[in-house]
């Protein structure tokens, strides 16, 4: 198992959920975190508690890695003793409507392709040529079982799940040959803010989304990615696809009354 004692470990979409645990389950593990959101003073709240905790190092940027720009200055001007990401987890993403095609919001559809993919591509367009020049590091990008399965009116964020899929197994072949591994980390239903934005702040509907069944958490998501970046050097975990014990896959879901 490797150590991940001050390693450094680039999370973006750290402000909640997902990103919010794997920064935590890092922070146990005394990596060097640099956590990257929107939501500034979310990521100081956050940064405070875990140096509290842990007495762990923490840069903090705020981004919004739809902005190519902005993503290359933040990673392009990183103090010297950061610039050296050993980890990458290409996390910010989310869902905007459920809508049919021929009636879905363009603005929707934008969002979704700028982060789920273009801000995905983005960072590692910036942060893997290092890790190539300095013989190590390690990318792991958040997907979704919508990638793999297509359901009702989830076509254009299914669409750009599908494409994360694609970038992971293609970086994968074109860092043959380098130490650096690729992994992609596909859940099913995590109970998250994802369903209210989906939703645009529709609680009420949200909150049906997960009613009467046992949803995965962002810890048990977290966990996962932990697992995958301790292995042995030589172990490359491709990809990983975990859902709830009450869901079998993207459509098929065991509600309790």
């Amino acid at each position: 198992m490797i150590s991940l004692q001050n390693q450094i470990v680039l999370i973006t979409g750290a402000s909640s959920g997902i990103g919010t645990a794997c920064a935590r389950i890092f922070a146990g593990a005394g990596a060097r975190l640099i956590l990257a959101a929107r939501r500034f003073s979310r990521l100081q709240q956050l940064a405070d508690a875990l140096t509290k905790e842990f007495n762990i190092e923490i840069h903090l940027l705020e981004l919004d890695v739809r902005d190519r720009t902005a993503v290359e200055s933040a990673i392009s001007t990183l103090p010297a003793d950061w610039s050296n990401i050993d980890i990458l987890i290409n996390n910010a993403g989310l869902s905007r409507g459920l809508d049919k095609l021929h009636e879905g919001s363009f603005q929707d559809w934008e969002e979704m392709i700028d982060t789920n993919i273009k801000g995905l591509l983005y960072l590692t367009r910036y942060v893997v040529p290092g890790m190539v020049n300095r013989g190590r590091g390690h990318i792991v990008n958040l997907g979704s079982i919508a990638g793999h399965q297509t359901y009702p009116a989830g076509n254009v964020y299914c669409a750009t799940k599908a494409a994360v899929k694609a970038i992971s197994e293609g970086l994968k072949q074109d860092l043959l040959g380098t130490p650096i591994r690729v992994t992609s980390v596909d859940p099913g239903m995590v109970e998250t803010e994802f369903s209210e934005v989906r939703f645009h702040g529709d609680n009420e509907r949200a909150g049906k989304v997960y009613q009467g069944v046992t949803p995965l958490t962002p810890d048990d998501i977290a966990d996962v990615i932990f697992f995958c970046v301790t292995r042995s050097p030589h172990v490359n975990i491709n990809e990983v696809i975990l859902m709830p014990v009450d869901q079998a896959s993207a459509t098929l879901v065991n509600r309790q009354s």
